[in-house]
C-alpha cells in the first residue's frame, strides 16, 4: 500500500533589511510602509499560505562601531504591523517574533490574545531567547543569561503565559442586559504563579480567545532548543537546506516527541527557504547567481568573515586570498549580537575548512561567503521548484518551508502564481482554505478539544 500523500504547508517571512534582500533593487520597495506589508500579507493570503512571518530584531547591528544594513533594520513593532495586517486579511495566520529574554509574561499574553481576537483566531507567537549583552543594553535589565537559565526562563516563561490565557475558560461572559450581569464570575482571570523566575499573581483582563492558546513556534537547533520544541510548540524552524540533513533533523525532534506524551502530527517542522524562479532552469540558475553578488558585495563579504576570524579585515581585498592569519579566539566579539558568531564554535577548524575550499577552487573571499551563504534553497523553473518542494515535504525532510524572497513586497508575487498552482495540481497543496484559524490550517487541535477529551477519558 503506497503512503498517502501529505498535504505542504506554506509561510511566507516579510524579512525586513539585510543582506537576503536585494533592497537596491529597482523592484523593491519599502520595508516599513504598511502598504509593502498589506501586500505582501495580501499575496500569501491570495496563494492560500497558512501565515505570515514577522522575525524580530531588538537593536540594529554595527560591526567595528559602526551600524551596518547586514541584519535586520527598520523593522517596525510586531503587534502594531500584524494587528493593522488583521484589518486587511481573513484567513491568513499572523505569526509574530517575541523575546522571552526581556518581555514579561502578562504584557506577552495580554498582546497575543488581543491579537487573536482581533485576527478572529489567526495569532502565532515564535518564542526566542536572547543570547547577548549587547541587546540587553536597550533594556532596564541588561547583560545576558547563560544559555541554560535562558531557555529555563522561556520554559517558565511560556507555561506562566499558558496560565493567563487558561485563566478564562470561555464560559465567564453572561452579558445580560435586562439584570445588568456582564460576568457569570467575579474571580474571572484570576492567576497565580510563584516560580524561580517569575513571581505573579492577579487577574488576566482579557477573555479566552477564539484559538485559546495562540499557535506556538520555537527556533533552536540545540539539543536544549529542540527539547523545548518538542515539550511545549506546535511548530520549530529548522536550519536545514539539504534532504538527508533535513531528514535526519526531522526523524530527530518528531522522535522526541513521544516522551511528553504527544504524537508526531503535533508538531510541524518547517525551514525558511529561499526561490529564484526562471521560465528555464538555465535561466533561473543565471539569475541565482546575479542575485548572490547582489547579496554578497564586497564590503558584505569582509563583514562575514569578521564573524569568524572575529578580527577586523577591513584591510583585505575582498576579490583576494583568505588572510592567512587564525581567527582571534579571545571572548570579545567583533559582531557583536548576530546569532552566526554561534554557528562557527570552533573558528579554527572553520577557517581551516574554509582555506582549503577557497584553494581548491580558486575562489576569493567574496567567492567563498556567496558559496558558504545565502544559497538558493529552490532554483529553477516552477515545474522544478514545485517537484523539489514536494519531494522534501513527501519524503519527510520537512513538513513545509517559510519562504523568504529577495524582493519586498512583490518577491513573493511568482511563487503564488506560478509555482501554488503546480503544486494544487499535484494533490499536495489547498486550493481553499477549509477553516478559520490557524490551528485549522496547520491541522492542529484546539486546547479546549484536548481539555474535553482529557475530561471524557477521566
Amino acid at each position: 500500500m503506497s503512503k498517502p500523500l501529505k498535504q505542504i504547508h506554506l509561510a511566507a517571512h516579510f524579512p525586513g533589511v539585510n543582506n537576503t534582500t536585494v533592497w537596491s533593487d529597482p523592484q523593491a520597495g519599502s520595508h516599513i510602509e504598511f502598504s509593502s506589508f498589506a501586500h505582501f500579507a495580501r499575496t500569501a493570503e491570495r496563494a492560500k499560505f497558512d501565515f505570515l512571518f514577522l522575525a524580530e530584531g531588538l537593536r540594529l547591528r554595527e560591526q567595528g562601531g559602526k551600524i551596518y544594513d547586514l541584519d535586520v533594520v527598520g523593522r517596525p513593532d510586531t503587534f502594531t504591523v500584524l494587528a493593522a495586517l488583521a484589518a486587511v486579511t481573513e484567513h491568513l495566520g499572523l505569526t509574530g517574533t517575541i523575546n522571552s529574554t526581556f518581555n514579561e509574561p502578562y504584557e506577552v499574553a495580554r498582546q497575543f490574545a488581543s491579537l487573536d481576537h482581533l485576527s478572529d483566531g489567526r495569532a502565532a507567537w515564535n518564542v526566542v531567547t536572547s543570547w547577548d549583552a549587547f541587546t540587553g543594553e536597550n533594556f532596564r535589565r541588561g547583560g545576558f543569561l547563560p544559555q541554560e537559565e535562558r531557555y529555563s526562563r522561556a520554559k517558565e516563561f511560556l507555561q506562566t503565559a499558558g496560565e493567563l490565557f487558561d485563566s478564562w475558560q470561555g464560559e465567564e461572559i453572561l452579558a445580560d442586559q435586562q439584570s445588568g450581569t456582564f460576568l457569570r464570575d467575579a474571580k474571572a482571570g484570576a492567576f497565580v504563579h510563584h516560580g524561580q523566575h517569575f513571581d505573579i499573581e492577579g487577574q488576566f483582563n482579557v477573555p479566552r480567545s477564539p484559538q485559546g492558546r495562540p499557535v506556538i513556534f520555537q527556533a533552536g537547533d540545540s539539543d536544549e532548543g529542540r527539547e523545548f520544541a518538542a515539550s511545549t510548540a506546535d511548530a520549530i524552524f529548522s536550519r536545514y537546506a539539504t534532504l538527508t540533513e533535513g531528514q535526519a533533523f526531522y526523524t530527530d525532534v518528531k522522535n522526541r516527541l513521544a516522551k511528553y506524551g504527544r504524537h508526531a502530527d503535533e508538531l510541524k517542522i518547517l525551514p525558511a527557504a529561499s526561490f529564484v524562479l526562471g521560465d528555464t532552469d538555465a535561466e533561473a540558475e543565471e539569475l541565482a547567481h546575479e542575485v548572490r553578488r547582489q547579496q554578497v558585495s564586497g564590503a558584505t563579504a569582509i563583514k562575514h568573515l569578521e564573524f569568524v576570524w572575529n578580527r577586523d579585515l577591513s584591510g583585505y581585498d575582498p576579490d583576494g586570498p583568505l588572510p592567512d592569519i587564525d581567527p582571534d579566539l579571545g571572548e570579545h566579539t567583533i559582531a557583536r549580537g548576530r546569532a552566526q558568531v554561534r554557528m562557527y564554535r570552533d573558528p579554527l577548524a572553520t577557517a581551516r575548512e574554509w582555506r582549503e575550499r577557497a584553494e581548491a577552487n580558486n575562489w576569493s573571499i567574496r567567492d567563498l561567503v556567496i558559496e558558504t551563504s545565502n544559497r538558493q534553497n529552490f532554483v529553477g523553473s516552477p515545474a522544478t521548484v514545485a517537484a523539489t518542494i514536494n519531494d522534501f515535504v513527501q519524503a519527510d525532510a520537512s513538513d513545509g518551508f517559510i519562504l523568504v524572497p529577495h524582493i519586498t513586497p512583490t518577491g513573493l508575487d511568482p511563487f503564488a502564481d506560478k509555482v501554488v498552482p503546480l503544486l494544487q495540481e499535484r494533490g499536495v497543496f489547498r486550493t481553499e482554505y477549509e477553516g478559520t484559524t490557524l490551528r485549522d490550517h496547520l491541522g492542529l487541535a484546539h486546547p479546549d478539544a484536548e481539555k474535553a477529551g482529557e475530561r471524557a477519558a477521566s
